[in-house]
């Protein structure tokens, strides 16, 4: 049995490394926030649109700020095949390329070189991104009706050759979007636990890429990539999701065929052409409602990868050129011709895997194990998000998820309203499936994407469009009427 010293020494003992521990991790965090901001503490950071003071920020939030972008600069110079991370303050970082990089894109508008080196704001990027997990990016009906001037203004913004600037005979407006026009999204957050963004570059013919993209859940192509037996290894042959262009969608019944299932989401708008061709094809098809980027690399490529974030848990880039030493701009089935490095584009993808956004796949990264451990884990972006919340939108960002809904409105549970479609459809579209993600029961889809529903309180997000990533038109259904 232990003396009386005996106990009180042990507990010194005891006492003591804890004691240090607390100092330790104190001076830890002065040197976090001492790191970033030089001078008076309370003072606010230089980045333009902050809402808050530094000293309205928790030492946890600091921390958590701190922690995120180290571990984004750790993955950068890990995975980003020459690219370094350079931290600025908080929030802002920038992104170079080793020097001897041949930047061979000439811009004529600004008479440049393509730089060296991108400046971004993760803070920006990550409350832009994780967004896209709770957004819509399909047009239906229930955001027409929303919208303030939907019908009368936004309406018109989607049909090509309306012969009106407005909807003013909504009737008419109804006639052209009624063939590609849900009710309610047809697509669910986390619908999808992984999916493939298969891209068009030549790069996937240097990797046989093919039963792996298949394994995914979900696929989304673009455009008029083929796919067929000839390249089936290197890209495989399931198909699921189909992003267009205007262009593109011309060919829509050339693009579909071989599969009655695949759906076609169009970009921008409808033509009364399209719609002849899309009451004769069995296919799904939607017009998309995407978010205006502010940065960084933009086309149809980037809008796949907000529609996979959209119902996908994890989403898996190929054929996107994010390699260096690129030199032709080439698509896997057309022949070569020179091209550029495309530097913009290799940064913010290389961002927004380090990001945790999206994990490349491409030739370079082949030949090593693909490790994920050094990407931030889901545990440190929700708490780094969180705090950048609250930094960036001050009041605001404590109102939760809905903080950025401007426009509310409640549907009636009782009223489900019409499927897409017309009365003068092909009876090869009347007898199809093409209206299987719009009638699903909410029972039969994932398991995970009926509680991320009940968790978000049954409402659809949409963006406003513009570049306003805080202004949304938010639809609230009933999550019992779900069952």
């Amino acid at each position: 049995m232990r003396s009386r010293s005996q106990f009180q020494s042990h507990k010194k003992s005891t006492l003591l490394p804890l004691v240090c521990a607390a100092a330790f991790f104190s001076l830890l965090l002065f040197g976090i926030q001492s790191s970033f901001f030089s001078g008076r503490i309370n003072r606010k950071i230089d980045l333009g649109k902050e809402k808050v003071q530094v000293s309205d920020l928790s030492p946890q939030e600091l921390r958590s700020l701190a922690e995120f972008q180290t571990r984004v600069q750790q993955c950068v110079a890990n995975r980003g095949l020459g690219l370094t991370a350079h931290l600025v303050d908080l929030c802002k970082l920038t992104l170079k390329f080793p020097e001897g990089t041949n930047s061979t894109w000439y811009n004529e508008q600004f008479k440049v070189f393509e730089p060296l080196e991108y400046h971004y704001d993760i803070c920006d990027a990550i409350l832009l991104w994780e967004q896209y997990r709770n957004m819509t990016t399909v047009l239906t009906r229930e955001y027409l009706d929303a919208r303030p001037d939907g019908w009368l203004d936004y309406a018109a913004k989607r049909i090509a050759q309306l012969g009106a600037d407005k909807c003013y005979n909504r009737t008419l407006c109804e006639e052209h979007l009624n063939v590609l026009l849900p009710a309610k999204p047809p697509f669910h957050s986390r619908q999808f636990r992984t999916c493939a963004v298969v891209g068009n570059s030549g790069d996937l013919l240097k990797t046989e890429f093919g039963k792996e993209i298949d394994s995914h859940d979900a696929v989304i192509r673009d455009n008029e990539a083929p796919v067929n037996e000839k390249y089936a290894k290197y890209v495989g042959l399931k198909r699921d999701f189909r992003l267009v262009v205007r262009g593109a969608a011309r060919n829509m019944i050339k693009i579909l065929k071989g599969s009655n299932d695949e759906v076609l989401i169009i970009k921008s708008v409808t033509h009364k052409d399209f719609n002849d061709m899309i009451k004769s094809i069995p296919n799904p098809v939607y017009l998309f409602q995407g978010i205006v980027l502010r940065r960084g690399a933009k086309g149809t490529g980037m809008k796949s990868i907000e529609l996979a974030l959209s119902m996908c848990d994890i989403v898996d880039i190929y054929g996107f050129t994010v390699d260096p030493g690129y030199t032709e701009w080439t698509r896997y089935f057309s022949t070569p011709r020179k091209g550029h490095n495309p530097l913009q584009g290799r940064a913010y993808y290389q961002l927004l895997e380090c990001l945790g956004v999206i994990r490349i796949h491409s030739p370079m990264r082949a030949k090593r194990k693909q490790d994920w451990s050094d990407v931030p884990s889901r545990e440190m972006i929700n708490r780094a998000h969180a705090a950048a919340l609250h930094f960036k939108r001050g009041p605001d960002g404590q109102l939760g998820q809905f903080g950025s809904c401007k426009v509310w409105v409640y549907v009636d549970p009782d009223n489900s309203g019409p499927i897409s479609g017309s009365s003068d459809m092909s009876d090869v579209r009347k007898h199809s499936n093409y209206s299987k993600w719009e009638t699903m029961p909410f029972k039969s889809i994932r398991k995970e994407a009926q509680d991320h529903f009940k968790q978000m309180e049954g409402v659809s997000m949409y963006k406003i469009d513009g570049n306003k990533l805080d202004d949304l038109v938010c639809v609230r259904h009933s999550v019992n009427s779900k069952g």
